[in-house]
């Protein structure tokens, strides 16, 4: 028999032999491009755009802050290199990683740093870039020029992700010393201090993350009172209990930290509230726009660790304080109601008390018409006192019986009780003095 004629048409492959090397082409395909470094998604910057160049470094124009990594194509910069370095993975997870989050910290873009800028220098000399250490990564912008990631940061896109969210998200300052205090807190025009009696809540740190995001212009910190006692401060806040937390808000009124600039002094307005976002929030709004004066405080508050003898110390402090505060009030609502009977009574019905009522009057409309009022030091007083003492000298030389005076009256100056007057009844007198006396005090005020 002859042999069976083959058929004209052939079986197709099986699908799943050409699908692997599709996969394969798609994959080497966004490959090339992804080393190639000209994917959509990370643009790069234009090094001969000076403006360009200004905002990445400096955040001016809109003020955003950037992730760069410092990448050369084919035949750019200074060295004209031949070949283009990978795309690090590490840049590219911590992108995908935040856009995925929808945490838009920072534009992920990529430079040319071995660029040479008008100066002469190119953009690695400039900043002190070491391209040795790869990838090399800085942020700038709006935080600030050009600062490089440590290569410590650069094993893992999460790793990465961590480090710039510390570097570029808004974060309070921690507290442990007093120059970190100075620093980082009482320099600022205004500081805001959370006193952590414990491990805060997640509430509380949700209402903390959210005043860091709203009020950008506000220096934000925190203590850990657990374990450090702000002494000079304590007396002015709630007493500490564990667990409880404080906040309180400083406004600088002049000087600084630096010699030239003066002795820093500043004030303060503690929250006696309940901690949360709202009450937060309005104390700071109040102390921004003024609405809220804070008290000014005679010293820097000083930051030691806390021990038994420390609290004894400052528990003493605060009764002292709200002892005086007490009699500060107490002297004020004295004083009120000693007006308002002074002005029931205005007219002197020329009586001792009716005079002294009068005397306590015209002070307080003195004091509250004069906005510079202020109490008189003891060594003013004793000069004006003096003053007063030399006046009434001089006057009384004038209605005094001089010796000579007297003789010449009486034709030689014999007899005894010719001289003077003799009063009778000295204790009129005296009295009458008194009456003279009050009738003319001094206002010493």
């Amino acid at each position: 028999m002859a042999a069976g004629k083959k058929s004209k048409t052939e079986k197709p492959p099986p699908i799943d032999k050409l699908l692997i090397p599709a996969i394969g082409v798609v994959i080497a395909f966004v490959a090339y491009y992804f080393m190639k470094g000209i994917s959509t998604e990370i643009p790069r910057i234009d090094v001969t755009d000076e403006l360009a160049l200004r905002e990445v470094f400096f955040g001016e124009g809109e003020g955003r802050n950037y992730v760069i990594l410092c990448h050369t194509l084919p035949g750019e910069g200074s060295n004209n290199q031949k070949k283009a370095f990978p795309i690090s993975s590490v840049f590219q997870d911590s992108m995908d990683e935040l856009h995925s989050n929808n945490n838009m910290i920072a534009q992920f873009s990529l430079m040319d740093c071995t660029h040479k800028l008008p100066s002469g220098k190119t953009i690695q000399e400039k900043f002190n870039l070491d391209l040795k250490k790869r990838p090399t990564i800085f942020v700038s912008g709006k935080v600030g020029p050009p600062k490089q990631v440590p290569e410590t940061h650069l094993k893992t896109g999460h790793m990465l992700t961590k480090v710039l969210k510390g570097m570029l998200e808004p974060h309070a300052a921690k507290i442990e010393t007093t120059k970190d205090l100075k620093s980082k807190c009482l320099n600022k025009s205004i500081c805001a201090l959370l006193l952590k009696g414990g491990t805060p809540p997640q509430a509380l740190k949700d209402a903390f993350k959210n005043l860091l995001s709203t009020y950008e212009e506000v220096q934000f910190a925190s203590v850990d009172s657990q374990t450090l006692l702000l002494t000079g401060l304590e007396e002015y806040l709630p007493e500490y209990q564990p667990g409880h937390h404080r906040f309180v808000v400083f406004k600088k009124i002049s000087g600084g930290i630096d010699s030239k600039d003066g002795r820093l002094i500043t004030s303060i307005a503690p929250m006696e509230d309940v901690i949360t976002y709202n009450n937060m929030s309005n104390l700071v709004n109040q102390v921004n726009d003024g609405t809220v004066v804070p008290q000014k405080l005679s010293g820097l508050p000083q930051v030691k660790t806390r021990s038994k003898k420390l609290e004894d110390q400052e528990r003493a402090k605060r009764e002292r304080h709200q002892k005086k505060k007490e009699e500060n009030s107490k002297h004020k609502s004295t004083s009120s109601s000693s007006s308002s009977g002074s002005s029931a009574n205005s007219e002197n019905d020329g009586s001792k008390e009716g005079r002294r009522a009068e005397r306590e009057r015209r002070r307080a409309e003195h004091r509250t018409s004069n906005p510079n009022y202020r109490e008189k030091t003891p060594e003013e007083l004793a000069e004006m006192e003096k003053q007063r003492r030399a006046r009434m000298e001089e006057e009384s030389k004038k209605w005094n019986i001089e010796g000579d005076d007297s003789s010449e009256a009486g034709g030689g100056g014999g007899g005894d009780g010719d001289d003077y007057q003799d009063f009778d009844n000295d204790d009129e007198f005296v009295e009458d003095l008194d009456e003279e006396e009050d009738g003319e005090v001094l206002d010493l005020d």
